[in-house]
């Protein structure tokens, strides 16, 4: 068991795609990156903290490798913003890869390279995690059950 850790805007959607990639065990939406500790989304959201949205996935390195995780990463927002993915704007909605070792840092080092070589533009940090902070009960699996309360209505 391993744990990576991504920002690329909206936890909500980014916990919504690696939930379902096989061999992902357990996601959890926070916030990383900033130097408040423990902070609230209303902290968050004012773009004071320093924090990102950021979605701390635990996974089965013998089912999905780390580098098969930054391919989800990457082909889940457009790293090519800075501090905004969409309608979203602010450094709290960066694209970021908060890496737990040495093997991680240079794996992820190593994609992105890749990745500038092909032609793509990244605006992606890359910086050591200092720390993940889940965030609020509510925010967690947020979209899906937004789903389940739309199809719930649908079927009256």
């Amino acid at each position: 068991m391993e744990v990576a850790t991504f920002a690329g805007g909206c936890f909500w959607r980014m916990q919504t795609i690696f939930s379902r990639v096989p061999g992902v065990l357990s996601t959890v939406v926070g916030y990383s990156g900033g130097y408040t500790p423990y902070p609230t989304y209303a902290q968050v959201r004012t773009g004071t903290t320093g924090h990102a949205e950021s979605i701390q996935v635990t996974f089965n390195s013998q089912i999905i490798t780390y580098a098969q995780l930054l391919q989800v990463f990457f082909s889940s927002h457009d790293a090519s913003q800075v501090n905004r993915q969409g309608a979203d704007i602010g450094r709290q909605y960066r694209s970021a890869i908060f890496y737990h070792n040495n093997t991680q840092g240079q794996t992820a080092y190593n994609y992105m390279q890749q990745m500038r070589m092909a032609g793509y533009s990244i605006a992606t940090e890359l910086v050591p995690l200092q720390a993940f902070y889940p965030a609020e009960p509510y925010h967690q699996f947020f979209e899906a059950r937004q789903m389940q309360q739309t199809m719930t209505l649908m079927t009256y």
